[in-house]
């Protein structure tokens, strides 16, 4: 035991060695860009420049990135997609669940060690900001990767709007004259953040092509014509390499390929990322769903437009097979939620967990659970509309998701990856729901899937386990961003007794709070006296009145519009025959009509 005990700390004390600090300075702006050429909009960059500036670090490595706010009419925050960040909760990045927003003018520090290898990315956690712009490859290397290759690089795609985000929420989105909840179609797509790439291959090599959804609504599918390729990395977790011509490809998922060239340089080959554009209500004649690229063997040939396919036929990730294999675990806790989309009080509709509809607090929830000792065990305290469970340490534990909505939607869970035991197939029709039986198990392989984002089909199912064994508050949501802005969410606070005892929020955190006036202790609602006592907390609309259907809000809202119209016209019609009655008194009784009198 002491010949093992000093082996692992010869190994620990190597790994040290090799170790870095990677330091990174963000001043966060308002950049000029046109990405698809069809003009300049604003968009959030880094120290003057969009696209933001790809992270990269070593696996064991020290991140320190010095946050500064001078967007001037905005709060930011950011979030890294996938870093378990465990021992550092408070460096996740989610508003309102780990931290407070940055307000304009400040500055915040995220301090974070990487254990994990792979691929990720970060992006803003506050009010659409990523879409926007915030966004770009998180890459962690590794010396000691199951595979080999020749090149490493990485593939982005993403879909693109014309309008900021706030302002399709506001006009487009988030209104009473779109009580479907239809989202706003995305205007273009684009691969590196730009149209036309050509990427540049040598023959007879092979490129591991780190893939990655920066996008806010749309799933992607995603081939290289007339080359297949290895999928060997999904969400950060290496898997046995799968042979496959296709991917789909969700919102905020990763895929890693190795694809090898061809042995000759007399052709370029069209790569292709389509939108599924199942998951749009509309589809715009304008609309191009597809962005092509090019696998550009020879700089000076021909860019052929690329051939027409018959069907998606993609390598389904279910049946992905992780390089460390797990049998399926055995849950010792059980959450079941069932998603749905309604209208509440105020016409718009909303995305629900269990008919709650997540509101954020007035204080991070994190910052609850350091500031209320005992009572941090109770869900009460984190809010009525945060929809809160918590978890005890070292548990297994399952989601169920039942999905009673007609769409596809992905979710993520932070602080960890999950086992996909369960995924049903899309229901036949919109009226059938598949909902999951424990009595009547589906297809559960040998060593599940892992992953940090997977989607649930239409009025499906999916079931995920993972172990509780990072302290810390963890969001769950869809990562469509217009669905997390209708509160499709819910907060995980797992074992905060450990949390408490194991981590520290830092100053400069706290200052954050306290230059934007944000509560930073106490339960949702502030309050620090009686933290049973919710008065003042951020709650979801009421309900609609009985009765009342996102078909009746459609019809009330155009009988008013039309009412409106209808009385216009009719004013002007009767004013316009008065208008004529006085042309002909005048004429009977000889006196001219003054027409400067703009109030006839």
């Amino acid at each position: 035991m002491r010949a093992f005990s000093l082996l692992a700390a010869l190994a620990v004390s190597a790994t040290a060695s090799l170790a870095a600090t990677v330091q990174y300075d963000f001043s966060v702006e308002w950049v000029q860009a046109n990405p698809d050429g069809a003009y300049d909009r604003s968009f959030i960059g880094i120290n003057g420049a969009w696209p933001p500036p790809p992270i990269e670090c070593d696996i064991h490595d020290r991140v320190i990135i010095n946050v500064t706010n001078n967007l001037g009419n905005e709060p930011t925050a950011i979030h890294f997609h996938g870093l378990f960040m465990n021992g550092t909760n408070s460096m996740d990045g989610p508003v309102w669940v780990t931290q407070c927003p940055v307000p304009p003018g400040s500055n915040i520090i995220y301090n974070f060690t990487v254990d994990q290898p792979g691929t990720y990315w970060y992006h803003s956690h506050f009010s659409g900001q990523y879409p926007d712009g915030f966004r770009a490859p998180f890459i962690v290397y590794d010396r000691e990767e199951p595979f080999t290759y020749d090149v490493d690089t990485y593939l982005t795609v993403s879909d693109y709007y014309h309008d900021s985000i706030p302002w399709l929420s506001a006009n487009k989105f988030l209104i009473l004259t779109n009580p479907t909840g239809a989202e706003p179609i995305p205007d273009a797509g684009l691969f590196n953040d730009s149209q036309n790439i050509k990427f540049k291959v040598e023959p007879n090599k092979t490129y591991k092509i780190r893939i990655i959804n920066m996008g806010a609504l749309v799933s992607q599918y995603i081939w290289f014509e007339d080359h297949d390729f290895q999928i060997v990395e999904v969400d950060g977790i290496y898997v046995e390499p799968a042979e496959a011509s296709m991917i789909y490809i969700t919102v905020a998922q990763r895929y890693t390929i190795l694809l090898t060239t061809k042995n000759s340089t007399d052709k370029n080959y069209p790569m292709i990322a389509s939108f599924d554009t199942d998951m749009m209500d509309t589809l715009p004649e304008d609309l191009v769903w597809n962005v092509t690229g090019w696998l550009t063997y020879d700089e000076n040939g021909d860019f052929p437009e690329p051939a027409l396919i018959d069907e998606y036929d993609f390598y389904d990730d279910f049946n992905l097979v992780p390089h460390e294999k797990e049998e399926p675990y055995e849950p010792d806790y059980s959450i079941t939620v069932d998603v749905s989309m309604q209208n509440l009080g105020d016409g718009v509709n909303y995305a629900f967990f269990n008919d709650l509809s997540y509101v954020a607090p007035n204080v991070p929830a994190l910052y609850t659970v350091m500031s209320s000792g005992n009572d941090s065990t109770d869900a009460t305290i984190y809010g009525s509309n945060t929809h809160t469970y918590v978890l005890g340490y070292q548990e297994v534990v399952e989601i169920v998701l039942n999905n009673f909505d007609p769409g596809k939607h992905p979710f993520h869970l932070h602080g960890h990856v999950f086992q996909v035991i369960e995924r049903s197939d899309a229901s036949p029709d919109d009226e059938t729901f598949l909902i999951y039986n424990p009595d009547e198990p589906g297809t559960i392989n040998e060593y599940p899937m892992r992953r940090d984002t997977v989607y649930v089909r239409p009025n499906g199912y999916f079931v995920l386990r993972f172990v509780s064994n990072n302290p810390g508050v963890w969001f769950f949501h869809c990562h469509i961003e217009w669905h997390l802005q209708q509160g499709l969410a819910l907060t995980l606070v797992e074992a905060p007794a450990e949390i408490q005892a194991q981590q520290v929020i830092p100053d400069d955190h706290y200052a954050a709070c306290k230059a934007g006036g944000y509560g930073f202790e106490g339960n949702a609602a502030g309050n620090t006296v009686n933290l049973f006592d919710l008065s003042g907390e951020n709650l979801q609309p009421k309900p609609l009145p009985a009765g009342f259907t996102a078909r009746g809000i459609v019809a009330l809202v155009f009988s008013c519009i039309s009412a409106f119209v209808g009385m216009g016209f009719i004013t002007w019609y009767g004013l316009s025959d008065l208008k004529t009655t006085e042309r002909e008194v005048a004429a009977i009784v000889g006196e001219p009509l003054d027409d400067s009198d703009e109030s006839k």
